[in-house]
């Protein structure tokens, strides 16, 4: 055991296939896209421990409800005392998955563009618009016990549309929106046309009152220091989070998109003894000389994040 261990989010990836080609996601980075075989979903499953795990996001790089088992996975899932949330492109959310979901996952994240069809096709290519935004009222509508979360994309071209977006969403009674205020470079795989100004991005997220959707990924304070002090290499971003790839690969950071520098296997390490291997590690060059996740919060915006962590916490 670690001589003071810290809990980390899990990032669990039900599969590295998509959909969708969003201008904001690295697909051509993924070298052998894969889905998650029952056998290592139930390896993953059991690696998952609430002493090691505050929260773990079902995400990764593809999409989950595009998994031919989603339906049989969410329901391993019930009962779990672990905190699951999802994020989803919100393009398969029929009124029976919805219905399944609720009270299963805790917090239902759909990432959504604009209300501008042209705008929305641009930045969420491949999906039905209007499919997506029925899937969003019906789950403002259904989800009872689940929360639900519209991550608003923080590219240029939304910006400029985001005031009808802002209008459309909180018209219909869907008022939990987040925007991140960094547009992430994924390791230098970013190279698009999108990418905005940040002091306009900041802007518009103090304007529309935005939360931030990296809010729920703080641990206790207790945790963010024995990260710091337990790794070699002071990344924040890389030390509060453990992705877990589709392969069933512990990988060195979200950023890692080729699984270049893989930890272990769920079938062979625990999640701990992943984190140990990791917290002597020091910089990848590869991974993080062209990253702009790691210093992406001034002090004041994480004193912010902390305070706003905290009041949820209380509230609930």
């Amino acid at each position: 055991m670690s001589k003071a261990p810290y809990r980390v989010v899990a990032n669990w990836e039900w599969t590295s296939k998509c959909n969708a080609r969003c201008a904001m996601c690295p697909r051509h980075m993924i070298d052998n896209p894969t889905i998650s075989t029952a056998d290592t979903f139930e390896q993953t499953l059991a690696r998952l421990q609430p002493q090691d795990v505050f929260r773990c996001v079902i995400a990764g790089y593809g999409e989950p409800t595009t998994h031919p088992q989603f339906e049989h996975f969410i329901e391993r899932l019930r009962g779990n005392p672990l905190t699951f949330d999802m994020a989803t492109n919100g393009s398969r959310l029929s009124e029976a998955r919805l219905q399944q979901l609720d009270g299963v996952i805790h917090t239902l994240m759909i990432s959504f563009s604009s209300i501008d069809p042209a705008v929305y096709q641009s930045v969420h290519t491949n999906l039905d618009q209007q499919a997506v935004m029925d899937g969003i009222l019906a789950a403002g509508r259904l989800l009872k016990k689940t929360r639900l979360v519209i991550n608003l994309s923080p590219t240029s071209e939304c910006l400029d549309t985001l005031d009808a977006t802002v209008a459309w969403l909180r018209g219909n009674g869907i008022d939990n929106l987040h925007m991140s205020p960094t547009y992430y470079d994924r390791a230098g795989a970013q190279k698009t046309a999108g990418q905005p100004d940040h002091e306009r991005l900041r802007a518009e997220i103090k304007r529309h009152r935005l939360g931030s959707q990296e809010t729920a990924f703080i641990p206790g304070a207790a945790d963010i220091f024995q990260q710091w002090r337990n790794n070699e290499f002071k990344c924040v971003p890389r030390n509060t989070n453990m992705l877990i790839s589709a392969s069933g690969h512990y990988t060195y950071c979200f950023n890692d998109i080729r699984e270049s520098h893989p930890l272990g296997h769920v079938a062979d390490l625990s999640l701990r003894a992943a984190l140990q291997r990791r917290e002597a590690l020091a910089e990848q060059g590869d991974i993080c000389e062209q990253c702009n996740l790691r210093n992406r919060y001034r002090p004041g915006e994480l004193a912010r994040v902390a305070v706003s962590y905290l009041r949820t916490k209380l509230a609930a």
